[in-house]
């Protein structure tokens, strides 16, 4: 299997500061986990630099996977495993494939950190944009079926499901600036000039109309179980990042890809005719059709503010490298997408000024 396309058997050794006491979990998982057999065998997940995640496989061969809050010092509300498990929870209510959430754990007495555990879904995961290796027609399916799960997952109807107290109705925009700008200021390390920029324009851009959904936050091909042979996800996965928000910040953070190029997952800004993908105006205008929209207004600022966002969290994630507490290779380049990330943003707000 290419690096590309990757299964959920993927695993990997565990990091030295991600390793935990496997024995108090097995006797947890003994006293609380319906049909636990031991023993308990733990593997790390590849990728993945926020909350950590293990494969779990007991000795009749079932098999779990556990979610964890990092080790180290926390930036003010980040990793809420407690969030993950609540989403996941209320939208196996809906028509929105998540993985079954099985127990969550707030006690960190038992491994360390506060962590949830949740059924095993089998099948592949994406992690080039471009999805080399395959034909046309199923890069068309594939993007086609993203679109349509992600606009089921905004016409959820979240009070209906459990989700009323998710997050704030309303302001999401201002929220997420006011957020993120913090989590940059607590977690900066160089002079990012457009950063500073950025924090000015935003506030002093957000459109007046408003609405409220759920939003998973990081929704992105890598972030989806795929059927072993079928365009279907079966699972939406990683909703650390989840709430009730504006539903543009997720189409726009979705839409990433075709504005900036990521050195491991590619871009598709320059794909040649007839490859398969869609352009960003056919899946936007794919999207208005599935939520009933006439068209967009003010797209513009919805890509800077996910492209404000995702370098926060890349300032983020680079910190937490330095400090030691993050495992992934890569994680001190952070630094260098931070910056391409926020210049970028900053040529888009000249755009749209």
């Amino acid at each position: 299997m290419s690096e590309a396309v990757a299964s959920t058997t993927d695993i990997i050794e565990i990091a030295p500061q991600h390793r935990f006491d496997e024995a108090a979990l097995a006797r947890f998982m003994a006293a609380h986990v319906p049909g636990f057999v031991p023993p308990l065998t733990v593997g790390q997940f590849h990728g993945g630099m926020s909350n950590p995640t293990f494969l779990l496989r007991d000795g009749a061969g079932r098999r779990l996977v556990l979610r964890k809050k990092p080790p180290g010092k926390l930036l003010p509300s980040a990793h809420a495993v407690d969030r993950e498990f609540k989403v996941i929870s209320a939208l196996a209510k809906s028509d929105v494939p998540v993985a079954r959430a099985e127990l969550l754990c707030e006690d960190p007495a038992v491994i360390g950190q506060a962590f949830y555990l949740m059924e095993h879904v089998e099948g592949r995961v994406f992690r080039h944009y471009t999805l080399p290796g395959m034909s046309p027609a199923e890069r068309a399916a594939i993007y086609d079926a993203m679109n349509e799960v992600l606009a089921k997952l905004h016409r959820v109807d979240y009070a209906a499901v459990g989700l009323a107290d998710y997050g704030k109705t309303g302001g999401y925009a201002a929220r997420q600036i006011a957020r993120w700008s913090g989590q940059y200021a607590a977690s900066k390390t160089d002079e990012l000039p457009a950063m500073e920029k950025l924090m000015r324009w935003l506030p002093a851009h957000v459109p007046a109309a408003d609405e409220t959904t759920i939003v998973h936050g990081d929704f992105r091909l890598e972030n989806m179980i795929w059927h072993p042979s079928e365009p279907r996800i079966l699972a939406v996965v990683d909703w650390e990042l989840g709430t009730l928000g504006h539903p543009l910040a997720d189409l726009a953070y979705n839409c990433l890809p075709w504005h900036v190029a990521d050195r491991q997952r590619g871009d598709l800004q320059s794909l040649p005719p007839g490859y398969g993908i869609p352009s960003e105006a056919e899946y936007v205008a794919a999207y208005c059709r599935r939520t009933g929209r006439a068209g967009i207004a003010d797209w513009n600022f919805f890509l800077v503010l996910s492209l404000f966002r995702l370098a926060a969290i890349s300032q983020g994630v680079y910190k937490r490298a330095l400090d030691g507490n993050v495992s992934s290779p890569g994680a001190l380049d952070r630094l260098t997408k931070a910056r391409a990330l926020a210049d970028k943003a900053w040529e888009l707000a000249e755009l749209g000024s």
